[in-house]
């Protein structure tokens, strides 16, 4: 079964940029379709293998920082090639 995902990772502290640039760096890296955009980051692929690799992705994030918020969206379709037509 086909995912996407969109992550928000907001660390709740005064050093965030680093943090968040390495876990999406660590993501663009991944098998997967990554899509970026100044508010999120989408993740796109196979829902066991996508979700399995989020879950060891995030907890080395949050090994990095002493507080932070991971938001998650997760919509059953590889939503990676829409467009919108209007």
């Amino acid at each position: 079964m086909e995912v996407s995902i969109e992550l928000t990772f907001t660390p709740l502290q005064d050093r965030f940029e680093e943090p968040i640039i390495t876990f999406i760096k660590r993501l663009r890296d991944s098998k997967f379709t990554i899509l970026e955009n100044p508010l999120s980051t989408q993740v796109y692929g196979d829902y066991d293998e996508v979700m399995l690799y989020l879950m060891k992705e995030i907890k080395v994030a949050f090994g990095e920082i002493d507080h932070g918020l991971m938001q998650m969206k997760l919509v059953k379709s590889n939503r990676s090639n829409y467009e919108s037509d209007f």
